[in-house]
């Protein structure tokens, strides 16, 4: 078995640390956030750090890298207080991983991919419509992590759009229906399947399978 210390960690080149630590906690969600800023530019930038924070109200979050350069996402909602978070599925991979090139301001993702913009329900930020799971979101509150600079950022969930052949009669969404990718590390991607669902674990109680 290969075992890294902390001073192997710290001696390595960076770009090898990164792939490392992006790797080893697993899987991440593939997600497009969609933004606008106050002068009608577009923006569409994929993330892999989008985590759920809570159901009652609504929320989600995800992570920021430091603000010492200028992050178009960032700028955009925190002055119009709206973006979109979009699911990759697996037809899109190639477009949604092209949005991580460093474009100008001025210069739309979308219009660097095949991926189209799509407003539903008078929602001022762009959502994908290549993308089958669609949030629309509002900006809430941000948290710097101060020991490495990154911001975690929250936001509210407003809208929800997906396919109704996903959505189980208990709310449960079965992704693996939506052809939805998980990112392994920084740029590969991978596409899950279902191996079971088990009922509410309960003390010295079988774990029982529900689907």
């Amino acid at each position: 078995m290969k075992h890294f210390n902390i001073e192997d960690l710290d001696n390595m080149p960076s770009r090898y640390r990164a792939h490392l630590i992006n790797s080893c906690t697993g899987y991440k969600s593939a997600n497009l956030l969609g933004s606008k800023s106050n002068t009608g530019n577009t923006n569409l930038a994929i993330f892999n750090s989008v985590i759920h924070i809570g159901s009652t109200p609504p929320m989600l979050g995800f992570i920021l890298r430091p603000l010492t350069v200028k992050r178009n996402t960032y700028s955009n909602f925190k002055k119009t207080g709206f973006f979109t978070v979009n699911q990759v599925n697996k037809d899109i991979i190639d477009d949604a991983h092209h949005t991580s090139a460093n474009y100008a301001e001025d210069i739309s993702e979308f219009s660097k991919t095949n991926l189209t913009e799509s407003y539903l329900d008078d929602f001022p930020a762009p959502y994908v419509k290549e993308s089958d799971i669609k949030l629309g979101c509002s900006y809430v509150n941000e948290y710097e992590i101060k020991e490495n600079g990154c911001i975690l950022i929250i936001g509210a969930i407003e809208h929800i759009y997906l396919p109704d052949e996903i959505l189980d009669e208990d709310g449960w969404l079965q992704l693996d229906k939506a052809n939805g990718v998980a990112i392994n590390g920084l740029d590969a991607y991978a596409l899950p399947t279902l191996l079971a669902r088990f009922a509410y674990a309960k003390p010295n109680k079988p774990t029982i399978t529900i689907s």
